[in-house]
């Protein structure tokens, strides 16, 4: 194989680790943003060229704190996904969190029993020593 493909087959591959990663990369911000909703922050477009520029000088896809008006807010900048700012109060801060811990848990049972199925396939299974089923009913 030469050099010149081998140079090409690595660079697809790059290529195609690189956009997985992006791929999940959406995926995180989009369920953050999901969690975010719920948990009753407030989500403006930056519909605005000054509105987009002042976006982006967020950190972005990061949850901060921040102080507005004497009080400590809650703020979350997307110029890729969305082009929004989230912004939430303490008790949204509070639910964020518990909507994570419970969407961290969902994620570990699911894993958990896709584990279980795949460690009992049809394969492993002696449906002979059930005796017979009855046929399904169909209407």
């Amino acid at each position: 194989m030469s050099v010149n493909v081998k140079k090409t087959i690595a660079a697809a591959f790059a290529v195609a680790l690189a956009g997985g990663c992006a791929s999940m990369a959406n995926q995180d911000a989009i369920d953050t943003e999901r969690r975010l909703s719920a948990a009753g922050f407030q989500m403006k477009l930056a519909d605005t060229p000054e509105k987009q520029a002042h976006l982006s000088r967020f950190a972005q896809r990061r949850l901060v704190p921040m102080e507005k008006d004497g009080q400590t807010v809650f703020v979350y900048a997307d110029t890729k996904e969305c082009n929004c700012l989230y912004v939430g109060s303490e008790a949204n801060y509070q639910q964020y969190e518990r909507l994570s811990i419970q969407q961290h848990v969902v994620n570990e049972q699911r894993e958990t029993a896709e584990d279980m199925n795949m460690a009992v396939t049809n394969e492993t299974l002696n449906w002979d020593m059930w005796g017979a089923w009855p046929r399904p009913i169909l209407y």
